[in-house]
């Protein structure tokens, strides 16, 4: 007999967990990143709504035709209304409308995805956002003007996305324990980063023909991931343990009888007696048992009821968590930071590097990728020192530097500004996801909840939703300081970015005394 090639053999060491395992991380890997697929869209067009106008102005003067906007072709001019002298603000508002309505959104989507099965709640929540992205996006295609109209459908889809971020902690959490839990959610948070990246890629290739398709796209991806969501998805490793049980217990009739037994308080092998009419008197007195089959008589079963599945935790319930308030509101400036880079990077690319939209959306992929690295890292480092805090307090301390920096990208080559990209990217992304993925989970599961796991959605809407906040707030006030000059925008990030680091002062000094005072012995290293 031939033995079996390597490949099955390695596929074949997986027991059935570690597949669902695997089914898992992957699946919430790619759910999320067609979320943030649909997000970046935004922040590639903004150059393209104010470029064309001023542009078209520009080559009509030269040909000896008055300047004025009004007197320009209707069908050929900039997107009104982001054809004016404020469309700063007005690009300003509505990135703020829609990272306020997923702020507000995000408090009560943790409290819903607790109640609900979440299987149903996010693929419901994705098939909304797809549509209300694709609505972004028909705007073009029907020439509407209306700022109300694009305000309206950003806070809608700010809203049904909150569904995302909770459900896939929750479902992520609950099929992965803490071993290694910061490599393993650093790993898995890269989907924020690709997810930015494709955005960037799709969006791209379409902003300077038809910018309508660049969020028709993202949108009819976000809506088929949604659908493999609801067909895919196991929420829990108990569900395949319930779904065995269904089986097992519906599988009855005339023709077989089943019947466990127990020994020594132990549940031993489950098998099957054929029964019939005539035998089934020798049925109810003898079971049909392992390999080596013998008969034994039926003993009484006394069934005792389980304890109750806990009930989720309440709100205040959960801001009582050691950490989870401090967390919180360091991610809300630390989120800050992140997502002014991700709305307001391309066009500031635009204006300090000269580049054309589609090159500057490319070249900004790049911070992406350093987010990636600097997530993973954050992960490895927490996990070998388990010091979550410290970890994140040393990124966002040398964070503060490199953002001086990056203002004078001007004055670079491309060399160095691709390394600045990438840096920069690991030292403001590597705090904000592992906040969001490890610790999140981590207080999630404190021991200070007794072994109560619905509070997970909970504490992960909590903290993100704060960290929400800060994201709301940083692309608005971009906008209206971008108005006086880059620099004033990199000195509110550095700002944030001490805010963010004086916030965890508190459990640095908790988490470096506490290694002082308790060394780690080798009873706690084999634990690890």
């Amino acid at each position: 007999m031939a033995p079996l090639p390597p490949g099955i053999r390695f596929l074949v060491s997986f027991n059935r967990d570690q597949w669902y395992r695997a089914l898992t991380f992957c699946l919430t890997f790619l759910l999320y990143t067609s979320f943030h697929l649909s997000r970046k869209p935004i922040s590639i067009v903004k150059s393209e709504l104010h470029k064309n106008c001023s542009s078209l102005s520009e080559t009509w003067t030269s040909s000896g035709t008055p300047s004025s906007v009004a007197t320009l072709p209707p069908d050929h001019c900039s997107w009104k209304p982001f054809d004016k002298s404020n469309y700063k603000q007005l690009l300003g508002a509505m990135d703020y409308s829609f990272l306020c309505a997923y702020a507000v959104g995000m408090y009560l989507s943790g409290i819903i995805g607790e109640r609900v099965p979440i299987r149903l709640y996010l693929s419901v929540g994705m098939w909304c956002s797809g549509l209300f992205t694709c609505l972004f996006g028909l705007g073009y295609f029907y020439n509407i003007h209306s700022l109300s109209f694009y305000i309206t459908v950003q806070v809608a889809n700010g809203l049904v996305q909150t569904t995302g971020w909770p459900s896939v902690v929750t479902c992520i959490g609950n099929w992965f324990g803490k071993g290694r839990r910061g490599l393993i959610m650093g790993l898995w948070n890269s989907h924020t980063s690709v997810g930015n990246i494709l955005g960037s890629l799709i969006a791209g290739y379409w902003v300077s023909s038809h910018w309508g398709l660049s969020f028709l796209v993202p949108g009819l991806i976000v809506a088929a991931m949604g659908l493999v969501c609801f067909l895919f998805l196991v929420e829990h490793p108990n569900d395949l343990k319930t779904t065995s049980a269904g089986k097992v217990s519906q599988w009855n009739g005339a023709s077989s009888d089943f019947r466990p037994q127990y020994k020594e308080g132990k549940p031993q092998e489950w098998y099957w007696s054929e029964c019939t009419v005539q035998n089934r008197k020798s049925c109810d007195t003898e079971l049909l048992l392992p390999r080596d089959s013998e008969c034994v008589q039926v003993q009484p079963v006394v069934v005792v009821k389980s304890q109750s599945e806990p009930s989720a935790i309440s709100f205040m319930g959960a801001l009582r968590i050691p950490g989870v308030v401090e967390f919180s509101l360091c991610l809300l400036f630390a989120k800050l930071v992140s997502y002014t880079f991700l709305f307001w990077l391309p066009l500031y690319m635009t204006k300090a590097a000269h580049l054309d939209a589609k090159r500057a959306g490319d070249l900004s992929t790049l911070f992406d990728v350093g987010g990636i690295i600097g997530g993973v890292l954050a992960g490895v480092v927490s996990d070998k020192l388990d010091k979550r805090a410290t970890t994140c307090a040393v990124m966002l301390l040398l964070a503060a530097p490199t953002l001086y920096g990056f203002s004078m990208i001007s004055q670079f080559g491309m060399g160095p500004t691709i390394g600045m990209l990438l840096v920069c990217g690991g030292l403001v992304n590597g705090p904000y996801a592992l906040i969001t993925t490890a610790v999140s989970a981590d207080l999630g599961t404190h021991k200070s909840l007794k072994g109560n796991s619905r509070a997970l959605s909970t504490v992960t809407a909590i903290i993100d939703g704060t960290g929400s906040v800060g994201a709301a707030l940083g692309p608005l006030l971009a906008g209206l300081l971008s108005t006086r000059g880059w620099d004033q925008v990199f000195y509110m990030l550095m700002t944030a970015d001490f805010l963010a680091l004086l916030l965890l002062l508190r459990l640095v000094t908790k988490e470096l005394s506490c290694s002082q005072s308790r060394p780690i012995t080798a009873v706690q290293l084999k634990e690890h």
